[in-house]
């Protein structure tokens, strides 16, 4: 079974009654090289559990199970549940359970799976529509060593941003928090049934052993970057009073203190001179 194959998977699909969904960002993988590919900058290991969102025919999945321990792949499409049965029934380290993966606890998951001796590690193909949300709930959940995933390469460039960039933004700053972040390739439409209007890119995210940068607020540090980027156009006195409700002269004046000009705007700072204007205007 070459589920790279158009022809084999529209047979499938059909055999079962089941067709693309454009709600659900259904694309799937016509080209070998690329679930390999995907799988090898994951870096599993045989002991690792490895967590897949969108399994879609299995392609991914299969590849999965040949370098890691456990898979578990969460579908929010019940309709390829006959698919996957057939799909993924020689490999008995693959579990799917059906649902959506926004509203899942992720740990809880991956502890009854997995359990707590092996590396959690993540890696999938996700659908455009919802890349944002997952990505940050992977991030927070703070439960995978690397998460590895083919994204819209829009996508990846703003979380690959630096400072001072027109991609460079809150997402940026809240990914890198939790991750170092790296571009590894990217993907034409024509390696996807159907295909996409845009080119796709697989990054991976490495989790931080320790704290990107200190803070003495974390949920006022994420506020601080929030309101710098609801208004980027206008410098960072502007853009934060309207955000926080501070006085323009304190915000200021704490930019002056770390040797910025009171007219520069957000997306010209470091992490790290974010975190170190959070904590001056948590005092101020």
């Amino acid at each position: 079974m070459n589920l790279t194959d158009p022809n084999e998977i529209k047979a499938l699909m059909a055999a079962n009654g089941v067709r693309f969904s454009k709600s659900l960002g259904q694309n799937f993988l016509v080209a070998s090289w690329v679930p390999e590919k995907i799988a090898d900058a994951a870096e599993l290991s045989e002991n690792d559990g490895v967590l897949e969102i969108g399994p879609g025919v299995g392609v991914l999945t299969r590849e999965l199970s040949e370098r890691a321990a456990e898979v578990l792949s969460i579908e929010l499409d019940e309709s390829l549940a006959p698919i996957l049965r057939v799909t993924l029934m020689d490999r008995p380290n693959c579990h799917v359970v059906y649902g959506d993966a926004l509203k899942q606890n992720l740990s809880e998951l991956c502890r009854e799976y997995f359990g707590a001796e092996r590396a959690w590690k993540l890696c999938a193909n996700l659908p455009y529509n919802v890349t944002t949300p997952l990505i940050t709930a992977f991030l927070e959940s703070k439960a995978f060593e690397t998460i590895t995933v083919m994204i819209q390469k829009e996508v990846a460039e703003r979380i690959c941003a630096r400072a001072g960039t027109g991609e460079y933004g809150a997402f940026t700053l809240l990914v890198n928090w939790y991750a170092t972040a790296e571009k590894l390739f990217d993907v034409s439409p024509d390696c996807f049934l159907p295909q996409p209007k845009v080119t796709s890119s697989v990054i991976r995210l490495r989790r931080r052993s320790e704290s990107a940068a200190q803070v003495d607020d974390e949920a006022w540090f994420f506020k601080v970057v929030r309101a710098a980027f609801n208004q980027r156009r206008k410098a960072l006195p502007n853009a934060l009073s309207a955000g926080l409700g501070l006085d323009k002269g304190s915000i200021a004046e704490a930019l002056g203190a770390l040797g910025l000009n009171a007219d520069i705007r957000g997306e010209r700072l470091t992490l790290e001179q974010f975190a170190a204007l959070s904590n001056l205007l948590r005092k101020a």
